[in-house]
């Protein structure tokens, strides 16, 4: 009843543990080093998204669970545009096409890293498949106009920055 009392109901504590989840988050990307390699800086991003999700699988799998509200949705927008800056920088410095939208490219780099968090925590895919995220990023990125001899090393330096530890089973 403790609980219930200091969160006023079981949808508070879940409000609660979700916003936890995203200040969390936010924190971790935050923590991500800006190089002048965009994007090495992106792939970094995606990996400390990933590591945030294993370190916690638990809190990961509730920060996505909609039918509750965030205290602040401001906080979850965030993690997005930690992402969308990189694209905004990489597009700056001649990475990307010029045509490119950064909240599109962010976007299909977040549900890369997404999917794959998703299904490791949640046990389909074993961390091993956890490899898949270099090849992946890498042909987003080079379908968004990055030289193929320049993108693969960034990305597999990127990735390498916050290497994904094995999910936790406690939260």
């Amino acid at each position: 009843m403790a609980i219930y009392t200091y969160f006023g109901s079981m949808d508070g504590l879940w409000k609660a543990l979700r916003q936890e989840g995203f200040t969390r988050l936010a924190a971790k990307l935050a923590a991500v080093s800006t190089t002048t390699d965009p994007v090495r800086d992106l792939a970094a991003l995606g990996a400390a998204y990933l590591a945030n999700a294993l370190e916690s699988p638990d809190l990961y799998r509730v920060m996505f669970d909609a039918g509750f509200e965030l205290e602040d949705a401001d906080a979850a927008d965030e993690a997005l545009h930690f992402l969308v800056r990189a694209v905004e920088r990489a597009k700056t410095a001649g990475r990307f096409h010029g045509d490119v939208d950064p909240l599109d490219l962010a976007t299909q780099s977040w549900t890369i890293g997404h999917g794959l968090a998703s299904l490791v925590t949640t046990g389909p895919l074993p961390p091993q498949a956890l490899a898949h995220a270099v090849p992946m990023l890498t042909a987003l990125f080079i379908s968004a106009g990055d030289d193929p001899d320049r993108c693969r090393p960034s990305v597999e330096h990127g990735w390498g920055q916050t290497p994904p530890a094995a999910p936790d089973t406690h939260d």
